[in-house]
């Protein structure tokens, strides 16, 4: 795993100090895309395979492999743009595993109580619950633990939408696979949709939203409410868009549009960081360059 850890809290770094420029290999950097099509193509494979051998035992396999495919290639893309979380694996495995978990039952229990008391609030109200509850750990960690690295916020945001995602894919999939009575191949496309689409959204969304909460952070920002008020508006939306629709055409355009802001606020974030890291590393060498013009100058000898 690219992130080292050495404690489950590591101490912050000292104020003003940046991390040095990582270095990332072509390899590195399109790691990505090998991911990406390692996962898309076996996902393939294991559901045909099950199809048409009609072995259940599968079903388990696919649901994982098409739940953490595209999660891990989003985070695998942001480490390759230059994105560094230094030694925080371990706020990183939280947020996947207990945001999952509580992301999944708080969503349950919020979305029975509000749609059974006002029906007609429909899926933006689902919108807001499920896009509330998946913030909880990350903001936990933010407020309480207080890790504001730039670059931690958009990946801790990944991770949770990631284990909220893969909960509700295995639960939305075994639900599809007890009403069709046990049919896989009537579950072929609620598979392919869920499995592939579903996920990349969730960490989008999150991982969008978690980016403008992180910019609290840092005291340079400006607009900071406004950006993540907007943030959440628009994953909102779109969340809302997605559970609105039964259009493929709809749910493709939705995730295609969710990923792409997503890539476009962690390159933002990239070369903010670069930008930080200019501005205190141009004066320390501009300083340094003057050579002893800063000293005492030694009076001459008489």
């Amino acid at each position: 795993m690219f992130w080292t850890e050495t404690s489950l809290w590591p101490e912050p770094a000292p104020p003003g100090a940046l991390p040095a420029e990582p270095h990332r290999s072509w390899l590195v950097r399109l790691a990505w895309l090998g991911t990406l099509a390692f996962g898309v193509a076996t996902y393939v494979i294991v559901l045909r395979t099950m199809v048409e051998t009609q072995n259940p035992n599968l079903f388990p396999t696919l649901l994982f492999i098409g739940a953490i495919t595209v999660p891990c290639s989003i985070l695998l893309l942001a480490y390759g743009l230059g994105h560094r979380v230094g030694q925080h694996g371990a706020l990183v495995a939280v947020a996947a595993v207990v945001g999952g978990v509580i992301g999944v039952i708080s969503a349950g229990q919020l979305e029975y109580s509000t749609l059974r008391a006002m029906p007609g609030l429909g899926m933006v109200a689902v919108a807001v619950i499920e896009e509330s509850v998946k913030m909880i750990v990350p903001l936990v960690i933010f407020l309480v633990v207080g890790r504001r690295t730039p670059g931690l916020g958009v990946v801790l945001g990944i991770a949770s939408g990631a284990g909220f995602a893969v909960l509700e894919t295995m639960g939305y999939g075994f639900t599809a696979l007890l009403t069709s009575q046990g049919d896989l191949a009537a579950v072929d496309n609620t598979l392919m949709l869920r499995a592939l689409l579903s996920p990349s959204n969730h960490v989008a969304w999150t991982g969008t939203v978690c980016a403008a909460l992180w910019r609290f952070g840092e005291p340079a920002r400006k607009g900071k409410v406004l950006v993540l008020l907007g943030a959440f508006a628009v994953a909102v939306a779109l969340h809302a868009t997605w559970d609105s629709s039964n259009s493929l055409i709809v749910h493709v355009a939705v995730a295609m549009a969710s990923l792409g802001i997503l890539i476009g606020t962690v390159v933002a974030g990239v070369i903010a960081s670069r930008r930080a890291r200019r501005n205190v590393v141009a004066p320390a060498r501009s300083t340094g360059c003057r050579g002893g013009a800063d000293r005492p100058r030694r009076r001459p000898a008489r």
